[in-house]
This record gives C-alpha cells, structure tokens and sequence, in this order.
C-alpha cells in the first residue's frame, strides 16, 4: 500500500498521482495493490464528499483520475488475476439517459473487487440489455440513471428481461441520482445501491452467497 498515491489521489493531486502510479509499476508493484489503493482513496473521496468537504466537480474530477490510472494500470495486470473474478456484472446507463459518472466509478469499484464487468455505455436500449444477458451470462445485472425518466426505463428493462424469461437467473440492482427503495419498488429491483461500496457489497452478496 502506497499513502503517498493514496492521498494524492484523495487530494486530487492529478499529475503527482499519475506520476506515482507510472513510478509503482516501473519498480515491479503489483498492479492489483495500486487498484487498491484506488480503492482506499476513493472511500476517503466519498468521506469527504458525505462531509460536505468535496462536491460535484471534485467527484468528477476523481472519476477522470481514476480512468486515467487504471489505462496505466490494467494492460500490467497479469491475465492469472482475471482468472481470479467473483462473478459477472452486466451495467449500463438506462434509454434516455447518458450520465456516466456514477456508473463509471461503479464499473471501476467492481473491476479492483475482482469482479468480471461488462459495461453498455449509455442510453442503452431495453433489447441490449436483454441481449447481453442471453450472451454474457451475468450473475448480476446493474441500471444506472441520474434523470428522473431512468425510472421508467428502468422499469421497462426489468419487465422485459422477466418476459424473456432471464428474471431468475439475474439479481438486478439500480442506482443514480435520487434512487431509493421506493424507485426500486417501481421498477422491480432487487436492490438499490446508494453508492460505488454499497453496489459492491450488493455483487458481493449475490455471487458469494448464492443466487
């Protein structure tokens, strides 16, 4: 573990934190321990965000670090790592909707958990979805939305992945925006994630414990 790339990363110290990333990797550390580290400075990002401390351009200026470490990163994770993944996530950011923010951070969170994820980008058409299902065989199935129309499409999507009879096989969560349980309850979820840790535990949860 680095606390020097930690919290230039948790500071939003761009350039130092790019610069540490490429110095780990050049003296042989595990590329898995910087995605950790990721990790640990993410949390104290969303800290300080539920403080008060940090807002939205902060959050989205971490998320364009992350992307940016994790290009340097992933091409020196070693394919015995891959081997390792807990389970499938299948995500996107429902029809009608192309925030990709929260969804971003999500797909990375998942990625340093060991988690194999599959992700549609946005504004995803309800048949993609159901699609993808039918190919990637997911064990969990993730519907992001900021706007307050996602709630139908998120809707639309569930019921249709129940008609093509992939709803048993699924454990669907949705998040974004102001989604709480009675959105979930509207659009047939499982679950709902009120951030990036809270939609890990949930795969967590689902691919450990069973479906």
């Amino acid at each position: 573990m680095s606390e020097e790339l930690i919290y230039a990363i948790a500071d939003l110290q761009e350039e130092n934190a790019l610069a540490l990333t490429r110095q780990l990797l050049a003296s042989g550390t595990d590329p898995l321990t910087i995605l950790n580290d990721c990790r640990a400075a993410m949390e104290i990002v969303g800290k300080r965000f539920a403080a008060g401390e940090y807002f939205i351009p902060e959050l989205i200026l971490a998320g364009e670090m992350l992307k940016s470490i994790s290009a340097e990163v992933k091409p020196c994770i070693k394919q015995a790592a891959v081997a390792g993944k807990k389970g499938k996530v299948l995500i996107g950011t429902v029809k009608g909707d192309i925030h990709d923010l929260g969804k971003d951070i999500v797909v990375f969170m998942l990625d340093v958990n060991g988690f194999e994820v599959k992700d549609l980008g946005v504004d995803v058409p309800v048949q993609t979805f159901v699609d993808s299902i039918k190919s990637f065989q997911p064990d969990v199935v993730g519907l992001s939305g900021l706007l307050t129309i996602a709630y139908t499409s998120m809707k639309e999507t569930v019921d249709a992945i129940a008609a093509a009879g992939l709803r048993d096989n699924v454990k669907i969560m949705i998040g974004g925006g102001t989604v709480d349980d009675q959105v979930r309850r509207f659009a047939g979820a499982d679950a709902f994630g009120k951030d990036a840790m809270a939609a890990v535990a949930l795969a967590r949860q689902w691919t450990n414990g069973g479906m």
